[in-house]
């Protein structure tokens, strides 16, 4: 069940104020739901630094401030985000983080690793991790942060305690809506062949090209309207280094749209899942019923193939690989 962040909150406060804090959480949402704050305040919970919370001199309750994820990070605080150029979190991050987290702490102080994104861990970082979630050191804290947790090993779901939150930017926006509209068309002409897989590969990519279209166009604008308020006090050096700066934005929000989009794709199939055992919390649930009839000519088993291409073709899309091919490969071996 979803809820807020605050609620969240009070409750998690209320089980450590009874000594019942769980050692895990996964803390899952859509984007800008507030993942990362609600972490924030779970560390400045357990470890209480000064200055945070409590009553002042006149007996008036102080208002709680709230760090940055980041600037938590301590000694006895790891935060570990995907950083690669894949956009992984290896092994290697994950076996750092159990030599902290073995390390004793002084008296007070809990041992607190947050995994940021935590399904973008490869496999071997999830198998190392999973060790640690079945025999946590004593004193330790856990929190992983998704908004894919549908990519993460059934196993460390099943050893965390879940909190969906709410609000944030759902899946639908930004034309979400419009693409799972589209799929759902092309799906009730034909799934599951390679004929109906470069359908939905023509549908997918003349939505990331109006996106990136969009994202240029903003771009080249915003540069403009720069060279002509600062053409007269500048020189072009610095006129061209902001024509490159909006460049490199347009393609960061390009690539942003292209993440989104794979997310639909992936919640969309995940649907699908739901549907075939009988599941509540569909992601789109307008499309209950053409996704019901393509739930029946397939099994779970094949649903799940199809999600781990689609996983593939995301790791794919991160490396230098051309975004054509893959995209066509991707979308081959997850539809066809």
């Amino acid at each position: 069940m979803s809820q807020s962040a605050e609620k969240a909150f009070e409750l998690i406060k209320s089980a450590h104020g009874r000594n019942r804090l769980a050692h895990a959480f996964l803390i899952t949402g859509a984007e800008g739901c507030g993942k990362g704050e609600l972490a924030s305040r779970i560390i400045s919970l357990v470890n209480t630094p000064e200055g945070s919370g409590g009553i002042d001199l006149f007996g008036e309750s102080v208002e709680e401030k709230v760090l940055p994820l980041d600037e938590q990070e301590s000694g006895w605080v790891r935060i570990i985000h995907p950083r690669s150029k894949s956009r992984r979190i290896s092994v290697a991050e994950i076996r750092d983080l159990e030599h902290t987290l073995h390390l004793a702490a002084p008296k007070g102080e809990t041992k607190v690793g947050v995994i940021v994104d935590a399904d973008r861990m490869n496999e071997q970082a999830e198998n190392a991790f999973l060790k640690t979630l079945e025999e946590p050191p004593d004193g330790t804290l856990l929190m992983l942060l998704s908004a894919r947790p549908q990519r993460l090993l059934p196993t460390i779901l099943s050893r965390c305690i879940q909190i969906k939150l709410t609000g944030g930017r759902p899946l639908g926006d930004d034309g979400g809506d419009e693409l799972v509209a589209a799929l759902n068309r092309v799906a009730e002409r034909g799934f599951g062949n390679p004929v109906a897989a470069l359908h939905m590969k023509a549908v997918f990519t003349d939505f990331l090209a109006t996106r990136k279209a969009e994202a240029e166009a903003a771009a080249k604008a915003a540069a403009k309207e720069e060279s002509a308020t600062y053409r007269d006090g500048t020189d072009g050096t610095w006129l061209k280094e902001r024509e490159d700066f909006h460049k490199a934005a347009a393609e960061a929000d390009y690539l942003d749209a292209r993440n989104r989009y794979l997310d639909v794709l992936i919640a969309w199939l995940a649907d699908l899942i739901r549907i075939k055992t009988g599941a509540d919390g569909l992601d789109f649930p307008e499309s209950a019923p053409q996704l019901g009839k393509i739930a029946e000519g397939e099994s779970v088993f094949q649903i799940g193939k199809r999600l781990e291409a689609l996983d593939r073709l995301r790791q794919t899309l991160d490396t230098n690989a051309s975004e054509p091919l893959a995209l066509e490969v991707g979308f081959l071996r997850a539809f066809a």
